[in-house]
């Protein structure tokens, strides 16, 4: 079938759930302990409604990826809360603190790690700058791999990676115009070429190029660069991964980002895919469910879901 008009959607992985960002809701189902899925919902309309830097290209990349982690360590709070795991939500200054250390802890291990590899290996080369830039991209590269690598050999990470999946394939059969019931979602692939997994890796794709680009400044002012140029670079990942889903010629771009997928995504079980699909549901608006229940049934554990009472 083919895909119904303004049917993108997104999402993340959260503890023993999944997260999912419609154009006009976000919502995150979660399997509790009792194994009961229970669900919540919030209105969020397109940030291009909200913001007129939005619809700005480049710059509306930006603004996605800070709104993004906003809702994600929300989304984490909420599912640690229903899973067990926590005893209450973290407050607007705990997630702000949270983001805040996050980042500085990714400019040190993507940023930091590989110009200190790079500069020490600057002396050995004739053509230092460009060795360094080289240098520079290779290592942050094999962070990337490796870091994600490492944290895949937990078992708590390994069920992330299953509902990571089980996102996808949700998506991917909402996408198409199918039911949502289990088994017609089971026949998608748990690898998505719109995943953040796929951004972080086009992030390092762009800044290598940038930063080659800037080979012949000084090894201050690359570092320099290096913060500085950070929203440039994200934005322009952002375009990219947008027309690589939309562009036949630039899916190549997106390909990357889809091998590695192999380590963070897992083939689910039913019923994490329920769980997935709750989370769909719960996020669509009342015409948009009106639409999903037009293609067939849906999975019975996602229509049996019980809400938050703190939902919108």
């Amino acid at each position: 079938m083919s895909r119904p008009p303004g049917a993108t959607v997104g999402g993340q992985a959260v503890i023993e759930g999944v997260m999912m960002r419609a154009p006009h809701r976000w919502a995150v189902a979660v399997r509790r302990p009792d194994g009961i899925i229970e669900a919540i919902r919030h209105e969020l309309p397109r940030l291009s409604a909200r913001s007129w830097a939005a619809r700005v290209p480049f710059l509306r990349g930006v603004m996605v990826l800070v709104e993004s982690m906003q809702l994600g360590f929300r989304a984490l709070s909420w599912s640690a809360q229903k899973a067990g795991e926590d005893d209450e939500e973290l407050t607007r200054g705990q997630i702000i603190t949270t983001m805040v250390v996050a980042v500085v802890l990714a400019l040190a291990l993507f940023i930091g790690a590989p110009v200190a590899a790079a500069s020490f290996l600057h002396r050995f080369f004739d053509e230092s700058s460009l060795a360094f830039v080289v240098i520079d991209g290779l290592v942050r590269i094999a962070l990337i791999v490796t870091y994600i690598w490492a944290i895949s050999r937990a078992s708590e990470i390994k069920r992330v990676f299953e509902y990571h999946g089980a996102e996808h394939m949700t998506i991917h059969a909402y996408e198409a115009g199918d039911p949502l019931g289990v088994a017609e979602v089971s026949r998608y692939s748990p690898r998505h070429p719109r995943c953040g997994t796929s951004f972080i890796v086009l992030v390092a794709m762009v800044a290598f190029v940038i930063f080659l680009t800037l080979a012949t400044l000084p090894l201050l002012w690359q570092i320099i660069a290096r913060v500085v140029l950070i929203p440039v670079i994200a934005g322009t990942a952002y375009e990219v991964l947008k027309a690589a889903a939309d562009t036949r010629w630039l899916a190549w771009a997106s390909l990357p980002g889809i091998w590695l997928q192999a380590i963070t995504t897992e083939r689910p079980t039913p019923d994490q895919i329920e769980v997935a699909i709750a989370s769909l549901l719960a996020a669509l608006t009342v015409d948009e469910r009106f639409e999903v229940d037009a293609r067939g049934p849906v999975a019975v554990g996602a229509l049996e879901a019980v809400y938050d009472p703190a939902s919108d």
